[in-house]
């Protein structure tokens, strides 16, 4: 598979996968527009780190967007960091407040 194939495959499959976070954030969201005035501040401090974790990741996307030829490659890394990073804090503020009960 050529360097611009494989590029455009990574796009493809990063892309999804910020897709899915923006929509597991979005969930999140909705879900501390509906809890208690407590669990609304804990769920605003993790959506403020999941904020930037995922700008981040966002910034990587479009650095790998914008390079060409080898160099994306040599970018690989940085932004499977960054998603892992993110991916990690979506699943931790997910999994915290799946328990929590939401009441207004």
């Amino acid at each position: 598979m050529n360097i611009q194939r494989r590029k455009r495959v990574y796009q493809q499959k990063a892309k999804a996968q910020l897709d899915k976070i923006n929509a597991q954030i979005d969930e999140l969201k909705a879900k501390a527009k509906k809890a208690k005035a407590n669990t609304t501040i804990e769920y605003q401090k993790q959506l403020e780190k999941l904020y930037i974790q995922r700008d981040a990741a966002n910034t990587k996307f479009k650095e790998i967007k914008n390079t060409s030829g080898e160099a994306w490659e040599e970018l690989q890394e940085g932004v499977g960091n960054a998603w892992k990073e993110l991916n990690r804090g979506v699943k931790k503020a997910v999994s915290k407040f799946k328990s929590k009960p939401i009441k207004k």
